[in-house]
């Protein structure tokens, strides 16, 4: 395919455009092409569409609701982009803001999960079959232009990312000029995906965070399946399995949560909050000499938990 011109979702000045738009278009050509990492090439494609993510023409100044509509839709959640749109629109802003955006996803059943701002994560992910919400300034670091786009393919040999954008469904752009776009906002970008699901480019820490914030909002039983998937993917990780034990306690599974939280324990002993948490669950499975050397254990490790360790040790029979 070759690349088709780009109409822009803001308004702006005719007499304006122009200069601008060349202005634009000189940058964009001093910039380089980013270069991927050869473990990377070794593990793509050389060429990828993701033929089945729907297509929504934005109106202006709603990139946001329609990118959300595209990977919502696409993950099977059935929501219109009218629905979207007054959940993170802001008028005076004439757009969508990242929070929002975020936060949109979450009430609507899936886990944003943020990836590195670069292009080898962007098509790590788009390989695993997951479509990217990419953030994008078309203008200059003083004059933004944000706009939201939806990658869903490359080419390779070409050095090229396909995306629904604007008006236009499946529109290439260089590697070269979209990155110039995409470094204007931190090269900020999510996957949004089902608990239960993980992005390709798992961290550990990132992605706790990730199945924390959808934890509040959604509650423990609704992001069980996705500490479910971490710890099981990451079982020497003590707080994967602490995030775990937690949601399934909540959830009311007791027997559950004390066998994460040994886990937990028994890849880092010096997790004092873990053992706290696993002597209060043996506590209320009525085993108290079991809950007893839990809470010794927390007790005899310095920090915010030990106060509490001690309590809790002054309450056993």
């Amino acid at each position: 395919m070759r690349p088709r011109r780009f109409r822009h979702p803001w308004n702006a000045r005719p007499a304006g455009v122009l200069a601008l738009v060349l202005l634009i278009v000189t940058l964009a050509g001093c910039a380089s092409t980013p270069r991927l990492a050869e473990t990377t090439q070794d593990r793509l494609p050389r060429q990828l569409l993701l033929d089945n993510v729907p297509f929504h023409a934005q109106r202006d100044y709603q990139c946001g609701p329609a990118s959300l509509a595209m990977v919502l839709n696409d993950g099977g959640v059935d929501v219109e982009v009218d629905t979207l749109i007054p959940q993170v629109f802001l008028p005076g802003r004439d757009g969508s803001v990242q929070p929002e955006m975020l936060a949109t996803v979450r009430r609507h059943g899936r886990i944003p999960f943020m990836i590195d701002g670069h292009l080898d994560a962007l098509l790590i992910e788009l390989a695993a079959g997951h479509p990217v919400v990419v953030m994008q300034n078309l203008s200059l670091p003083a004059w933004p232009m944000w706009h939201y786009a939806v990658a869903i393919g490359f080419d390779l040999d070409r050095n090229e990312l396909i995306l629904h954008s604007g008006e236009e469904p499946r529109r290439v752009e260089s590697f070269r000029r979209f990155d110039a776009t995409w470094a204007r906002s931190d090269r900020w970008a999510f996957v949004a995906l089902p608990p239960g699901q993980l992005p390709a480019d798992v961290r550990p820490h990132r992605t706790m965070t990730a199945i924390s914030d959808f934890e509040r909002l959604k509650g423990a039983e609704a992001a069980l399946p996705a500490w479910a998937a971490l710890a099981e993917r990451f079982p020497e990780h003590g707080m994967a399995q602490f995030g775990l034990g937690n949601a399934r306690h909540t959830s009311g599974d007791a027997k559950g949560a004390i066998a994460a939280f040994e886990r937990a324990v028994s890849a880092e002993p010096e997790l004092a909050v873990v053992w706290l948490n696993l002597g209060l669950a043996r506590r209320g499975q009525g085993d108290a000499a079991a809950a007893r050397e839990a809470l010794e254990r927390a007790a005899a490790l310095p920090g915010h938990w030990q106060p509490h360790a001690r309590d809790a040790l002054e309450s056993l029979p």
